[in-house]
């Protein structure tokens, strides 16, 4: 269960996203730096690896949830969706993440939408897992947000959707402070319909947001259901040119 806004800018975009889980589930870790096929990449993670948003020093950042509209499910052992964003954050290319996809154990994954986004491009491309295909679509490159919930995905879909496009009339719509309103809202009221989403058995965990633009890619994270309104962690890297990096092996900085 989570929820991914999109705004482009003139030299980059703003990205943020709500993580929806149990409330039994262990509490993910904060962002921390990796170097990834020789790129500066921030994510935070699960205390078992694997993570669900990232960005890197080219600017490219990815974003996965999950796809419960989608009734089959891989038989057990599975393999967790948390290594998809883990495999692709080194990806500078929409053609590098199919490759990245297809080397992935999805006969054993449960369904999941996963994006990316590469500014040099102006370019957003998602890919979906169904259980039987693996299918790509590119996007324009604006306003966006996709949904995903484990209660009534088309119920969540057209409740936070309509709330996303009202709020994008507003003046001040893609800032920071917009942004932050948006997934701190309790519109239509405070349950699992809303943004930021409270359950009895669930809630969003964590808030992520990432910033990009010329001089560099900027990742802030907040644990806990952003209408409390703790502080933000913030880590970025240097915007960097492609050619200044060769392939590498994944080491933590």
């Amino acid at each position: 269960m989570c929820s991914v806004t999109f705004w482009p800018r003139r030299d980059g975009f703003r990205l943020a996203m709500n993580r929806d889980e149990l409330l039994s589930r262990v509490i993910g870790v904060p962002p921390a730096r990796f170097i990834v096929g020789g790129r500066a990449v921030l994510r935070p993670g699960e205390p078992g690896g694997g993570t669900w948003v990232s960005v890197s020093d080219a600017g490219v950042a990815f974003a996965l949830i999950n796809w419960y509209s989608i009734a089959s499910r891989a038989h057990p052992p599975t393999v967790s969706r948390g290594g998809v964003v883990s495999s692709l954050c080194g990806c500078l290319q929409p053609g590098e993440m199919a490759a990245r996809l297809a080397e992935l154990e999805l006969a054993r994954m449960n369904p999941f939408r996963v994006m990316g986004f590469f500014p040099a491009r102006r370019q957003v491309f998602q890919w979906r897992w169904d259980r039987r295909v693996l299918a790509g679509e590119p996007h324009a490159w604006a306003p966006a947000q996709w949904l995903s919930s484990g209660h009534d995905e088309a119920g969540v879909q057209r409740t936070r959707g309509a709330d996303f496009d009202r709020r994008s009339m507003e003046l001040d719509a893609g800032t920071v402070p917009w942004i932050r309103r948006l997934h701190a809202s309790h519109d239509p009221g405070r349950g699992p319909y809303s943004t930021c989403m409270h359950r009895s058995d669930a809630e969003t965990v964590s808030y992520t947001e990432i910033e990009v633009d010329d001089s560099r890619s900027v990742m802030r994270h907040r644990t806990g259901p952003p209408c409390q309104g703790r502080w933000l962690s913030e880590e970025s890297v240097p915007r960097m040119p492609v050619m200044d990096f060769q392939p590498a092996a994944s080491v933590r900085v």
